[in-house]
């Protein structure tokens, strides 16, 4: 017997078999339902003294059966970013009369139902049919459209497929005129929580809109919520969840990014309250180290980062596991891995753990080669999209200039430079930090970032221009206290070019910086001098020139 869903206590056996028995009939496609089906269900239900609830697909097959209302009905799983309705519609029945329900029509809406129809019972038999489907965004209806009682016969020669036809040809007509709008963009909606933080948590928003963006996505809308402790199911709140759910519909957005890391059984919930594609913040964050991760090294600890994450959420991820289109958080590793067993990618994880051994022991070889050159060793830090590639680029004239996007460098790279007064230095750069870096990513990256504990000095780059330019400076200093760096650090405020006067100055009455544009060339020299000084006074005497020429040479 095919499992019969609702509250079936109190029901004989033999009746709960006569109404699961419902799921051996058929509806023509073009068919709200039929006149046999109808009279079955309001017998059924009379006998129950409940309502019978069944889900009827596209093709007309009975997919779930239940005891109750069109909430006692199990969500189907489909796929949420190919259409804009689900390929469902319900039909169900009413033992008083009354309409289509508040919970009826949420239910329609939230979960983007074909459409629903409750039959009236009155003495057995089928009396008045109520009928509602959903209207396109920008209608001047509700989200629904309910149509006048009718007696139930009246709806068996309905022409259900035409009018489905023609709204899913305006929902069509009005996502290709947001791909105009938008490009190729996928349009998104942020959620960002504040949990006592205040001014800090609109910074993180700000932020989480910033990742959104270098993810490709198209930012459609952005709440910031207040609660003073998350929702263990829902994060937010049910009632939250229902408002985000509307304002996708009508902005026609299909991803849902919150800017705090859920835990699997809340995201699975939350999809399926939703019918939305979630990601948490560390998602994100992977899915922009695997689109900008260029060379073997780099993907490979983009990779190990996105299955150590993953590993955990493969029992209870509901629909995330069968992502197989494009799109934000489905880049990297690909979902061919994420739907093989545990076995294997744990064995993965190890080949990609020894893979980085290796590069660590190179890097390590590669490291006491420069000492034995005696060339000073100055890294370049901060955070994410700060300008320490420029600054590199600026200092050295060599290689390209960075890009004005989150973490476009995921791989040191190391240029010599001349300082004029003391001679020559290794300016390495680094993968940017940022607030609550993912454990796995900081793992993954050891090797990267062990760059930093050879280093003679430390430039630590700032944004003088970021909105949160102080809490970004404490982050990373943060995460450098954590690493046990003990090298000398000079503290450099960047893109003074486009900042407030005000704030630099304001930032300078915190730091002892150095204001510079690594664009413009402004305040380079003076950095370089200070450089040098700091250099000499760490004990690293100024070179000569004929060292400087032999090094040159070799």
């Amino acid at each position: 017997m095919n499992k019969l869903y609702g509250n079936t206590q109190g029901l004989k056996p033999s009746l709960k078999k006569r109404i699961s028995n419902l799921y051996r009939r058929r509806v023509p496609a073009e068919r709200l339902y039929t006149s046999e089906l109808a009279r079955t269900m309001a017998e059924l239900s009379s006998h129950a003294g409940k309502a019978v609830s069944i889900l009827l697909s596209r093709s007309g097959q009975v997919r779930a059966v239940a005891v109750g209302d069109a909430a006692a009905l199990p969500v189907p799983e489909h796929a949420y970013l190919e259409t804009r309705l689900a390929p469902y519609r319900i039909l169900h029945t009413h033992l008083a009369p009354g309409g289509l329900s508040g919970a009826d029509l949420t239910t329609l809406f939230l979960h983007r139902y074909d459409s629903i129809t409750a039959i009236d019972v009155v003495d057995g038999m089928p009396a008045q049919a109520h009928l509602a489907h959903l209207v396109p965004p920008g209608s001047e209806e509700e989200d629904w459209r309910v149509y006048p009682p009718r007696g139930y016969a009246d709806y068996l020669e309905w022409d259900y497929q035409a009018v489905l036809r023609a709204l899913e040809e305006e929902l069509a007509r009005q996502a290709r005129a947001h791909e105009l709008l938008d490009g190729s963009g996928e349009r998104v909606i942020l959620l960002g929580l504040d949990l006592g933080k205040g001014p800090e948590a609109e910074s993180e928003l700000a932020e989480l809109a910033e990742l959104a963006a270098t993810a490709g996505g198209v930012i459609v809308h952005k709440e910031l919520v207040y609660r003073d402790k998350l929702d263990k199911r829902y994060a937010v709140g049910r009632g939250k969840l229902n408002e985000l759910t509307q304002i996708a519909y009508h902005e026609n957005a299909g991803t849902l990014i919150f800017g705090i890391n859920l835990s699997p059984a809340q995201a699975g919930e939350i999809e399926r309250a939703t019918q939305l594609k979630v990601l948490d913040r560390t998602q994100l964050i992977l899915d922009i180290f695997a689109s900008h991760a260029r060379t073997p090294q780099a993907e490979v600890q983009v990779e190990l980062a996105q299955l150590r994450y993953l590993l955990p959420r493969l029992v209870g991820k509901g629909r995330a596991l069968s992502r197989l289109g494009a799109g934000i958080g489905t880049r990297g590793p690909g979902e061919t891995k994420l739907e093989v067993d545990r076995r294997r990618i744990n064995e993965r994880i190890r080949r990609l753990e020894k893979e980085l051994e290796r590069v660590a022991r190179r890097r390590r070889e590669s490291r006491k080669s420069r000492k034995r050159n005696r060339a000073p060793v100055v890294a370049i830090v901060g955070y994410t999209n700060a300008g320490k590639t420029t600054l590199l680029h600026a200092l050295t004239r060599k290689g390209e200039r960075g890009e004005d996007k989150l973490f476009a460098t995921l791989r040191p790279l190391t240029r010599r430079g001349y300082i004029s007064g003391y001679g020559e230095v290794l300016f390495t750069d680094t993968v940017g930090f940022i607030r609550d870096m993912p454990a796995e990513l900081k793992t993954a990256f050891r090797a990267t970032l062990e760059e930093l504990g050879d280093a003679d000095l430390i430039l630590h780059v700032l944004d003088a221009s970021a909105s949160g330019a102080w809490e970004r400076w404490r982050s990373v200093e943060e995460q450098l206290l954590e690493m046990g760096l003990t090298a000398t650090l000079i503290p450099v405020l960047n893109k003074v070019d486009r900042s407030d006067p005000y704030d630099v100055m304001s930032l300078q009455e915190r730091l002892p910086a150095t204001a510079v544009s690594a664009r413009s060339g402004e305040g380079l020299a003076q950095l370089r001098a200070e450089i040098a000084r700091a250099l000499v006074g760490a004990g690293m005497p100024a070179q000569t020139w004929a060292q400087y020429d032999s090094r040159m040479m070799e």
